[in-house]
Parts: structure tokens; C-alpha cells; sequence
């Protein structure tokens, strides 16, 4: 993550929003006696919470534990040939 004071953010805007959109930088801007904010791209927001809402999904969660124990274990679903070659044939 990038810090820089709310002065450095203001003189070099166009060039810090472009690296938040294009380099996917994450940048937080400091304040002089108030909180700092961070500046992120939409994209990354975006992701941000689709994250967020797939851990909060306590449901989904317990699929995703438990194709992972099943898939350890070798235990799950084991598709027959003819399926894999039509899935690799894609």
C-alpha cells in the first residue's frame, strides 16, 4: 500500500488515480490531525466485496470446506472419461 499526505495526493492526482486504476495500487492519504482515507480502484472494490460477501455466506462457506476435505481425501466426485474428454475437448 502507497501513503502519501493529502498535499502529495492533491498535486499528483491524475497521476495517483491512474496508478489505482491501472497498476492496482492501493493508496492511503494521510490528513494533518483527521483520519486518512485510501483510495482504491472501482474494480478492486468490487472484488473487495464479492469477497466479503461470499465469506459472510455461511452456506457457501461450508460447500467450499467441504469440497476441500473431499477433494484431500479423494473422496468426491470422480467424473468418468468420457466426461473429462468433453471437458477438455471445450
Amino acid at each position: 500500500m502507497l501513503e502519501m499526505t493529502v498535499n502529495e495526493f492533491r498535486s499528483s492526482l491524475k497521476q495517483s488515480v491512474e496508478m489505482a486504476i491501472h497498476d492496482h495500487e492501493v493508496i492511503r492519504v494521510t490528513r494533518k490531525n483527521a483520519p486518512s482515507f485510501v483510495v482504491i480502484s472501482n474494480e478492486d472494490w468490487e472484488r473487495e466485496q464479492e469477497t466479503l460477501r461470499i465469506l459472510e455466506n455461511k452456506s457457501l462457506m461450508n460447500q467450499i470446506t467441504t469440497s476441500l476435505q473431499t477433494h484431500i481425501t479423494h473422496t468426491g466426485y470422480q467424473p468418468t472419461r468420457e466426461q473429462m474428454d468433453e471437458i477438455s475437448g471445450i
